[in-house]
């Protein structure tokens, strides 16, 4: 599918023919490309719905940051889903497509049927903490631009967050590590100033009254996102939490099985409701 004129900019989205929406919202260095074979893995009964978010990927990369903010990503997708003809979709986000997720499901409850959020955040709640993390992703932005992508993404690619991601087959990591070569510099540093953790407003408080099912899903070594998930499915109302043995921040890259398979289950128990 061609890319999408969009509110001023072009979206790249690939979309299957037939079955249940299901729109696929990849991280930070990532794009469409990042869920390798994962949509194909879903069944006949879905159609995956798969976007480059601003400034990653085939869409585009915009010189000013204010217009990566979050609220304009949110603006931007449920443009194209209108653009696309599709009222209702199931919704899937991972990490910094997880807030951008959080943050549409709150804002269009009417358009989001389900929410699977993968090792995402809720937002930062203490404002000095807060302020810390967007220095920290103003300092990243700052190495991108100063220092050239592949000396920030062999930084990435060293950070704990991601050790775990060692342990994937040589192939995967060099498809990893060659996607995220690919971005845009100039989109990878204003994605951090404008929808990194330290941009977002935090949602913590408004998800006692989330009107849409919930699954949050975890690596079993990424402590600070199993405790993010395990809060979140005791306040949400209609909330689950799954920990993925073997994994740790980016589940569908590490334990691509058990990930279907858990992200199946829901989407089928969500129809029957």
């Amino acid at each position: 599918m061609p890319r999408e004129r969009i509110n001023g900019i072009d979206i790249n989205v690939e979309a299957g023919a037939s079955g249940s929406p299901l729109l696929m919202l990849h991280g930070f260095t990532g794009s469409t490309q990042a869920w390798q074979g994962i949509p194909e893995q879903l069944g006949a009964e879905i159609r995956p719905v798969l976007v480059d978010l601003i400034g990653h990927g085939q869409t585009s990369a915009p010189d000013d940051p204010d217009r990566y903010q979050i609220k304009h990503a949110v603006e931007d997708i449920v443009a194209l889903l209108d653009h696309l003809e599709i009222d209702q979709t199931a919704l899937l986000g991972y990490s910094m497509g997880g807030r951008v997720a959080l943050h549409l499901a709150l804002a269009h409850p009417d358009r989001v049927s389900a929410l699977i959020l993968e090792s995402a955040s809720t937002g930062i709640d203490d404002p000095a903490e807060r302020r810390k993390r967007r220095l920290a992703d103003e300092q990243q932005a700052e190495m991108i631009e100063r220092d050239g992508l592949g000396s920030f993404i062999n930084h990435w690619e060293s950070i704990p967050l991601f050790r775990s991601q060692h342990n994937m087959p040589a192939l995967k990591r060099r498809r990893q590590r060659k996607l995220r070569l690919s971005q845009s510099p100039t989109g990878l540093a204003n994605s951090l100033r404008g929808m990194g953790a330290g941009a977002m407003n935090p949602v913590t408080s408004r998800l006692t009254v989330f009107p849409v099912p919930v699954l949050y899903l975890a690596g079993e070594y990424d402590e600070k996102y199993r405790a993010i998930g395990e809060q979140l499915a005791s306040t949400v109302p209609d909330g689950r939490y799954v920990e993925i043995p073997g994994a740790g921040h980016t589940i569908h890259l590490e334990q691509p099985e058990a990930y279907v398979g858990v992200v199946q289950r829901f989407l089928e128990e969500t129809r029957m409701q």
